[in-house]
């Protein structure tokens, strides 16, 4: 798919992208990584002029939460909720036994800065991004994650980030006043003091002058462009069963399209949906998503809100504002049923029609924790079944088992860094099954498993899951 179409996006997009999936992620207002960017910039600019520390800067702030989808999971089980769980953290409202136990959560700070290190270097953006992204827990008095770091190990940028991040979080939580007396608290025990005391006299000015800060992002004439299959990577790695979707469902719903007649700038605008569309997915909790059977109501509408949530965060992307609108639709229904505009009939358009049903379809052939993934049969007859109830239009139906018949697989590249072996293992590893149900599925041992294990991890650099399903995802090694 990505041979025929350029699904890119510049690369001001992109980092503007992942870091509205943080916001959320985090339970924080959009926008929150971007007044961080800007206040980052300010106290750097403040520090050491100008240069390309500000850059830097910027970019750390950005890509700060951006692992956050990775360790979504482990929060969950151990918050209970990862978003609100991660809010109340940042806003220091969590209760002392949690926040103890966050502390000692040493694994999820270790695949959080793994894979938005590893999200760093496939964006090319420099080790001086890399190292303030894998340093951004640790803290001045040694007592950070993961590493414990002494002072003059941690770059100067990952205090700057630290703590515009903190007086944007508790000023709005508590009031200015507040925030900077916890801020002054923490003079070289979370950041040095010569930083601290630069911000305080300046703080108020500098959140006044966020005010102005532009409200669209809009990066589409630069000349550096990435691939939108790496937002779409961030966005599945929320969930264990979702590695790979969005790619699924950017194959089905193009080549559907492209039998329906569409042309080719629409054929890219749905595929770059596709990779787009789970993104309001990340405010909901993995708790709720995890949950077989029909939820409760309040959580329920949490769900529906998804897609709004969606739109909303690319609404400030222009570059994304037609994908992003088609990606709003994926879960309307004909009969007006779906949500979250509730829609129906007309006013469905055929991109809308044809992108709903390509992500129905897609999903019934995956595997969730609940059920065992459809065979192409059974799916073909429950996405019928659902246009005969007036879901979908069946003839779009038709065209969407059409192009999903003949649907070209990743195959492994003839150079892969990885055996056969390996990448069968690691595309069991990245859909969340254990060492122990990866051995009984290729009847091998559990230890041989772990051999194989350490092997992809060695050759791919990586010591977590997560970060290997991403670069996996990434080299082509896995779909």
């Amino acid at each position: 798919m990505d041979s025929v179409l350029q699904l890119d996006i510049s690369l001001g997009g992109a980092l503007a992208t992942i870091a509205q999936i943080g916001d959320l992620s985090m339970g924080q207002p959009l926008g929150h990584s971007r007044r961080v960017a800007a206040l980052a910039r300010m106290l750097a600019r403040a520090r050491h002029g100008d240069g390309e520390h500000l850059r830097v800067a910027e970019q750390v702030a950005l890509l700060r939460w951006s692992g956050c989808t990775a360790n979504a999971e482990g929060f969950a089980d151990l918050l209970g909720d990862d978003v609100d769980g991660r809010r109340a953290m940042l806003d220091l409202t969590l209760g002392n036994e949690q926040m103890n136990a966050v502390h000692q959560a040493t694994p999820l700070a270790v695949v959080h800065c793994e894979v938005s290190g590893a999200i760093a270097n496939t964006l090319q953006l420099g080790a001086a991004v890399e190292a303030g992204l894998c340093r951004v827990f640790e803290t001045y008095d040694g007592t950070g994650r993961p590493l414990g770091l002494t002072h003059e190990h941690i770059p100067e940028v990952a205090y700057q980030v630290v703590l515009a991040g903190d007086l944007d979080i508790l000023s709005r939580a508590h009031g200015l006043d507040a925030a900077l007396r916890w801020i002054r608290e923490q003079s070289d025990r979370r950041y040095p003091a010569s930083l601290v005391s630069l911000l305080l006299g300046t703080a108020k000015d500098w959140l006044a002058d966020l005010e102005t800060l532009s409200k669209t992002v809009d990066h589409a004439h630069e000349q550096r462009c990435v691939s939108l299959t790496l937002v779409g990577d961030i966005i599945d790695l929320k969930l264990p069963w979702l590695a790979g979707h969005s790619r699924q469902v950017a194959h089905v719903a193009v080549e559907a399209a492209r039998l329906w007649g569409l042309r080719e700038p629409t054929l890219t605008e749905i595929g770059k949906s596709a990779l787009i569309y789970g993104l309001g997915r990340a405010a909901v909790s993995n708790h709720l998503w995890n949950t077989a059977g029909t939820l409760p109501y309040g959580a329920a509408e949490r769900v529906r809100l998804v897609p709004y949530w969606t739109q909303q965060a690319l609404r400030p992307i222009t570059e994304l504002a037609v994908p992003a609108e088609i990606a709003s639709h994926a879960y309307e229904r004909l009969n007006g049923s779906g949500y979250f505009r509730g829609v129906a009939g007309d006013a469905l358009c055929a991109e809308h029609r044809l992108f709903a049903t390509s992500v129905a379809w897609v999903a019934l052939r995956e595997a969730r924790p609940w059920r065992s993934a459809h065979g192409e049969t059974d799916a073909a007859r429950l996405l019928k079944q659902d246009a005969g109830s007036g879901l979908f239009d069946n003839d779009i139906c038709e065209a969407v088992i059409a192009a999903a018949g003949g649907e070209r697989r990743m195959r492994q590249p003839k150079a892969s860094i990885l055996t056969t072996r390996e990448c069968r293992i690691l595309l069991e590893i990245s859909r969340g099954a254990s060492n122990k149900q990866v051995a009984r599925l290729l009847d091998i041992s559990p230890s041989t498993v772990r051999t194989h294990m350490e092997s992809i991890f060695r050759k791919l650099e990586c010591s977590t899951r997560a970060a290997a399903t991403l670069k996996g995802l990434t080299l082509g090694l896995i779909a």
